[in-house]
């Protein structure tokens, strides 16, 4: 098998697996959620097993869950800009938050993606080096 088919199963088996656990996230924190945030979820842990990829070890974690933390926010404000406010499918509303932004993203909530960007990163390290044979994961805290 060929380089680029490997990678692409790669980041098809991370897709899925960042689609589900988000998926199961949002069931056990609001008992629903939408197809939507399979596709979200799915894009938000490839982008966040990315950071390594591209950057090396030596970054501090902090900076990662930060960059994370980032990544999230800005890809949940701009799918709920086309999924609530465009389309108008109402998968959340954030408008009842202090701070909120049109609706869709609040600052209550941007503190959740901090453990959760915590979560993906190792979650993602560790499946690249079982799965795939990736190097082992080692962190710096500072």
């Amino acid at each position: 098998m060929n380089k680029s088919v490997r990678v692409k199963k790669k980041h098809g088996a991370l897709f899925i697996t960042g689609g589900l656990v988000y998926i199961l996230i949002e069931l056990a924190w609001r008992g629903e959620s939408h197809w939507t945030m399979f596709m979200l979820g799915g894009v938000c842990f490839l982008l966040l097993g990315l950071i390594n990829e591209g950057i090396p070890w030596e970054m501090p974690l902090w900076l990662q869950i930060f960059i994370g933390t980032c990544m999230i926010t800005l890809l949940e404000f701009l799918t709920g800009c086309v999924v609530n406010l465009w389309l108008g499918w109402k998968v959340w509303d954030y408008s009842n938050m202090p701070g909120n932004l049109f609706g869709q993203i609040c600052p209550q909530y941007i503190l959740y993606w901090i453990p959760v960007s915590l979560g993906a990163i190792l979650l993602d390290d560790w499946l690249r080096y079982c799965w795939w044979g990736g190097e082992r994961p080692k962190y710096r805290l500072w």
